[in-house]
């Protein structure tokens, strides 16, 4: 709008100048003395013939730039083709690279450095083509020229990084990522050296990168203050021999930064149990049993004070337990410390729901901990064997598991990639299925065996087969000697002797010569369930 009225003015003071110049006409006079001649115009047409005259120097000036700028216009158009074919061919390249296309890749990337020369994306495909053509040495080069110009040089870092990673070379990737650390805030250099730190146990030294990258912003507030709550837990651990105060110190700084890391707890309890702080240990285990029942804070809590009868731990793990009463972990715990305390009804009692529970079968440590408690009450092996042989077969507990590492006790980083707070409490995936039942020769009909008995299997005479091999008839005058020479021995399958005799009819009476004489299938037993159950 305001455009729109500078321009009405503008053609209002120009009507006003010609509508003036109108009424007060006026002439001008050019007068030349060398050519004895003057020539009189009006004030009209004068200013008429500058303004033709001031066009045509003007549009005399655009000719000769034209002219004088047609090799440059020339030479940019050349150039402008030259960049946008270049421009197709790092697309090409790009998608070809990102397809998997090696081939088309390199092929790309030639035609782009021919047409770019070391533009950075000519480079940047160049290093990708390489990298995609297994060519680690042409994408280490490509990566060094890339730190010579400045738009690139982070770009070149992380690709030195990544190759030195890729020959193990670990000395060579943390300088690399050292430089592209203090160079700018980059997430990858500041997570590459936390895992280089983690890998060394340079526990203090993760924590200095870790606030750094938060104070740089790389990473967010809530995983920044979790990785350093895992890493003040895991100074405080190696702290706790040699100065219990700034190990507790540490311990609960590290459970305001991550409220549910039970080490941290467990740490804190332990170390204002070496106090004698009885009272705030078992509170502060108590609020950890309260955020995760975990087998670690029971026996920290039941343990709270060395040398106590089994009596006093009992006691002290019906508190805990009251925390969460129904929690397995509960149960387990007060089920251990009254087998201990030779509470064996109350052992029973407790650990009861863990194995009656409907559609799903006990751990390991519940038939381990049954086990237990058979022997020391009954010091029977039958019940004791089958608790362990259920042990066996039964789904595993929960463990501290980080990149499929699974270990009973918890770290701080992975053993595997260095990763602070890998480790996660979780349940070992089931793998390893249960056996098949093998199947019978067709045509065969199984015999119906009850579990807990063997079955007796006439195999035929070594005699009474050929040399040829296994493929050979039995022959009759051998298998007849055979037979006579077994019918009054024992056959033994497994560990019970039984008599031919045993094969009879129904009503008592010994089998006929035909049906005994005639090949018997081989019976087979399946394989026994995962869970065969205590009886």
């Amino acid at each position: 709008m305001i455009r729109v009225l500078i321009y009405l003015a503008l053609l209002a003071a120009i009507a006003f100048g010609l509508s003036w110049l109108a009424d007060h006409p006026g002439q001008i006079t050019i007068a030349w003395p060398w050519l004895g001649r003057e020539i009189r115009i009006s004030l009209l047409a004068g200013l008429a013939g500058l303004l033709a005259l001031f066009v045509a120097l003007m549009i005399c000036w655009r000719l000769l730039r034209f002219i004088f700028h047609v090799p440059a216009a020339m030479s940019m158009m050349a150039r402008a083709r030259r960049a946008r074919k270049g421009i197709e061919a790092v697309t090409r390249g790009m998608i070809a690279a990102g397809s998997g296309d090696a081939r088309e890749s390199v092929r790309a990337s030639k035609e782009a450095s021919r047409l770019m020369g070391n533009d950075p994306l000519a480079l940047l495909l160049r290093a990708q083509s390489a990298q995609a053509a297994g060519d680690r040495a042409q994408a280490e080069d490509t990566f060094k020229r890339m730190l010579e110009n400045p738009r690139t040089r982070l770009i070149g870092l992380r690709g030195l990084y990544l190759e030195a990673r890729k020959r193990g070379d670990d000395i060579a990737a943390t300088a690399l990522a050292q430089e592209a650390h203090d160079a700018a805030p980059l997430p990858w250099a500041g997570q590459a050296l936390l895992e280089q730190r983690a890998m060394s146990d340079d526990w203090r030294g993760a924590l200095s990168v870790v606030e750094a990258n938060l104070a740089r912003k790389t990473i967010d507030k809530s995983v920044g203050n979790r990785q350093r709550g895992v890493l003040k837990t895991a100074i405080g651990l190696d702290l706790s021999g040699r100065d219990p105060d700034e190990a507790l110190r540490l311990a609960r700084e590290a459970i305001k930064l991550a409220p549910d890391l039970i080490p941290a707890y467990v740490l804190a309890g332990r170390m204002l149990s070496r106090k004698n702080d009885l009272r705030r240990a078992a509170r502060i285990l108590e609020d950890g049993w309260r955020v995760s029942p975990h087998p670690d804070l029971a026996m920290a809590y039941v343990d709270l004070r060395p040398g106590d009868s089994a009596a006093e731990r009992l006691a002290r793990a019906r508190t805990l337990a009251k925390v969460s009463p129904h929690h397995g972990e509960s149960r387990l715990m007060l089920a251990r410390a009254a087998l201990d305390a030779r509470d064996f009804d109350l052992a029973r009692a407790t650990i009861a729901p863990l194995i009656d529970t409907a559609g799903k079968r006990p751990t390991v440590r519940t038939c381990l901990l049954m086990a237990d408690l058979e022997e020391a009450q009954q010091g029977a092996e039958g019940p004791t064997r089958e608790w362990l042989a259920r042990a066996a077969r039964a789904p595993r507990d929960p463990l501290w598991i980080a990149d499929g590492f699974a270990s009973d006790e918890w770290a701080p980083a992975s053993p595997v990639t260095g990763r602070i707070d890998a480790f996660v409490w979780d349940t070992p995936a089931e793998r390893l299925a249960a056996p098949q039942d093998i199947a019978l020769p067709k045509g065969t009909v199984p015999k119906e065996i009850a579990p807990e008995a063997a079955v007796a299997i006439e195999p035929p005479a070594p005699a009474a087969f050929h040399a040829e091999g296994v493929d050979a008839k039995p022959d009759p005058a051998h298998q007849e000697a055979a037979g006579k020479e077994a019918s009054g021995k024992e056959i033994v399958i497994g560990a019970q002797p039984i008599s031919p005799a045993a094969e009879a009819e129904p009503d008592g009476k010994p089998a006929p010569a035909s049906a005994a004489s005639a090949p018997k299938p081989a019976s087979v037993l399946t394989g026994q369930p995962d869970d065969p159950g205590p009886r």
